[in-house]
């Protein structure tokens, strides 16, 4: 493909952009500062909160996307697994064995990798943007390298079945990290400036869409089910193409409307509050300065000027004169403005969710009351789980579990398991928030139907090694903790035996004490006889 073709396609998608960049300039500015600089140009290290008379909103957007961040992909505790599909392989210890062992080495990958403080930047963008986007790369020392780019950059598109596929990125670097990248393969505008102003930046552009000359038969990069084009737009100039067997963006949306390609975030839906507040603030302010330091009432004669406010400031009238420096009455009533704020503050707070991630809990609460709880505000955020395993975890899975297949970093899988599919399960604390619905419903079964055990075989209706399996599955409880089928079997097998011997024992040592019992008997009647 041309670059100028490239570039016709580009500019469609930034004339499509076009009414969001404002929107999201507008967010940052009151709710993400540091990343104010969608349509506005900003000097690096310059100021970006002189704006911002009330900071409710910044709070509340970084607790939810460290909620999320924690919620989803913590790494003090596991947030994916992975099964075969097949439920033959579940009893196969060849084919569990490199299961687990394979999502060991991904867990040990990621925390090499720069991945956490890349995804929280994500969800930070979700929350202002609606939208994020993280570049996923081999890399060369630590395997995996994660990168996540600002909104401003990204030009998206959809295909039919409303997945993103097609990324065009805008971005600048220095024209020596450039050549460090592309070498002699630059156009001659920026090589020359490589030699005369190395760290001015220059744009370049990258694009990554579906094939359209996809040869699964070849394996060189052109043949890839994605390619990948760095150009230079001004000067028309083909800088590399290669290409990608897995999409490389990950591209997720807060929620989304269907007639849209970019998200919609609870900063967008609680930004005219977010601004009044600001401007009730603001004025709230100048009304209590105004009070501390209230303009003076100062007659046009009599006063020898100019009139000194400061402490232990004398002013000048003559004698006899009734005037005075007297306040202005300005009429201002600060509770007014500080209760209206605190309404505003709450409305925000509902939106972000605050009331639900910082709810109070009582030491005298029970477990079940503690889950209650939970379950109640994980169900608020259900909708944004559902879109965020489909747009961001699971491609995020399945594009660094095949980097590092293809780098041999994964075990060799076994013949057995060739072709077969693998299914990613989700064991975040959201995810097992999700579906602790199902332990309560068990729990309260339980207690209803065991004051009827005695009388009435009920427990039959209950498999209690499924129950056991279910239960800790899903709280989380970690594999290694639990013995497999077969040490259950065994157990249970060398606990039949022992007790078939203690009541073979038993039986013997009751026939033996009934022999002793009868030999004093018989020798009475033998001698009576």
């Amino acid at each position: 493909m041309k670059a100028n073709e490239l570039t016709k396609q580009f500019d469609k998608l930034k004339a499509s952009r076009a009414n969001w960049e404002s929107h999201w300039q507008e967010v940052a500015d009151f709710c993400l500062p540091r990343r104010a600089d969608v349509t506005k140009s900003r000097s690096k290290g310059d100021k970006r909160t002189e704006q911002i008379f009330d900071g409710t909103a910044l709070h509340a957007l970084e607790l939810l996307s460290s909620s999320l961040h924690s919620m989803l992909t913590n790494s003090a505790s596991p947030w994916f697994d992975m099964r075969f599909k097949d439920e033959s392989f579940r009893n196969d210890e060849e084919a569990l064995e490199w299961l687990e062992t394979s999502t060991r080495v991904m867990y040990m990958a990621f925390a090499r990798s720069n991945f956490q403080q890349e995804v929280h930047e994500v969800y930070t963008d979700l929350v202002a943007f609606g939208t994020a986007c993280m570049l996923i790369e081999p890399d060369d020392e630590n395997v995996l390298r994660f990168n996540t780019r600002h909104i401003r950059e990204v030009y998206a598109a959809e295909n039919h079945k409303g997945v993103v596929d097609t990324v065009h990125r805008e971005f600048k670097m220095t024209a020596e990290a450039a050549f460090r990248k592309f070498g002699e393969a630059l156009p001659k505008v920026i090589l020359k400036k490589v030699k005369d102003h190395p760290y001015e930046e220059v744009t370049l552009h990258h694009c990554v869409k579906p094939n359209d000359k996809l040869n699964p038969y070849k394996l060189d990069n052109k043949s890839m089910a994605f390619s990948s084009i760095y150009y230079h737009k001004d000067e028309n100039h083909i800088i590399s193409v290669g290409g990608y067997r897995e999409f490389p963006y990950i591209v997720p949306r807060y929620l989304k409307s269907s007639s849209e390609v970019y998200g919609r975030s609870p900063s967008m839906t609680a930004l005219p509050d977010i601004k009044m507040l600001n401007k009730m603030a603001e004025t709230t302010i100048k009304a209590a300065q105004k009070m501390v330091d209230p303009p003076l009432l100062v007659p046009d004669d009599s006063f020898i000027l100019p009139v000194r406010t400061q402490p232990g400031g004398l002013n000048f009238y003559r004698s006899g004169s009734r005037d005075r420096i007297e306040p202005l009455n300005i009429g201002a009533n600060t509770p007014v403005g500080i209760n209206l704020e605190e309404q505003r503050r709450r409305a925000i707070q509902q939106v972000y969710f605050i009331d639900q991630l910082i709810s109070e809990q009582n030491q005298r609460m029970t477990a079940t009351e503690v889950m209650q709880r939970n379950e109640e505000k994980m169900r608020l955020l259900a909708p944004v789980l559902g879109r965020l395993q489909a747009e961001m975890l699971r491609p995020l899975i399945d594009r660094v579990f095949n980097i590092l297949l293809r780098n041999k970093k994964l075990p060799e899988p076994p013949p057995q398991l060739q072709g077969e599919t693998i299914d990613i399960e989700y064991v975040s604390p959201l995810a097992r928030s999700q579906r602790q619905g199902d332990v309560q419903a068990i729990l309260r079964t339980m207690e209803m139907i065991a004051p009827l055990s005695d009388r009435l075989p009920v427990m039959d209706h209950i498999d209690p090694d499924m129950l056991v399996k279910h239960v800790t599955d899903v709280l989380g409880v970690p594999r290694k903790v639990l013995r497999s089928d077969q040490e259950i079997a065994e157990i249970r097998t060398n606990r039949a035996n022992a007790e078939a011997e203690a009541a073979q024992q038993q039986a013997l040592m009751q026939e033996a004490q009934a022999t002793g019992q009868l030999a004093p008997m018989a020798k009475v009647l033998s001698e009576g006889g």
